[in-house]
């Protein structure tokens, strides 16, 4: 945890340096307070994944491009590429709540999307702030069974559900179930973000 709290804070630094911001300026764009980004830069506070995509909305960045490592945000994508991820090998959890992530491919401008397994640990719930304009999930769930909050209804999902949602409003995930409940998200961004 502590090796991905330290990657997150170096990556969020980066980023602010790139930009020129101040951590007020960070703070008024991405809605977390500045002691709590200062904390996060530092690697003394490890975020809820609903901060993490507050200050990637924030930078107008995806949420992979904080918790990757940098060497694999900065492999890009060839046409005639072949790359074979594991998620067993990628999945971690990147902040303190009860959820496991695998990227399995991070955003890419050159596809415009990203693409996550997800496990929702029992109990777990969040709602998610809205995504830029256009941006729509494709969700699919492998294991368990989950629900999601879109137009204001929560919608129960078993394993080889699949659902595609408007992103851009209020939306949510929980589990209220005593296993886990795994599903790919794909994250399809409408007009091409800038990483920085």
């Amino acid at each position: 945890m502590q090796d991905i709290n330290r990657n997150i804070g170096q990556t969020l630094k980066r980023i602010r340096a790139e930009k020129g911001w101040s951590l007020d300026q960070t703070s008024k764009q991405t809605g977390v307070s500045k002691a709590m980004l200062g904390q996060i830069e530092r690697g003394e506070s490890s975020p809820t994944v609903a901060t993490l995509w507050k200050i990637a909305g924030g930078f107008h960045i995806s949420l992979s491009t904080l918790i990757e490592p940098a060497q694999e945000q900065e492999a890009g994508y060839q046409e005639a590429d072949i790359r074979i991820r594991s998620a067993e090998q990628l999945r971690r959890r990147p902040a303190q709540d009860s959820m496991l992530v695998a990227s399995l491919f991070p955003y890419e401008d050159s596809v415009g999307f990203e693409m996550y397994e997800l496990t929702l640990l029992p109990g777990y719930e969040r709602i998610a702030e809205p995504h830029e304009s256009g941006v729509t999930e494709h969700v699919v769930v492998l294991s368990g069974c989950l629900e999601l909050l879109v137009n204001g209804q929560w919608r129960e999902l078993k394993q080889g559900d699949a659902i595609r949602f408007a992103a851009d409003k209020p939306h949510g995930y929980r589990n209220l179930n005593e296993q886990p409940a795994v599903f790919h998200d794909v994250i399809h961004y409408q007009h091409q973000k800038s990483e920085c």
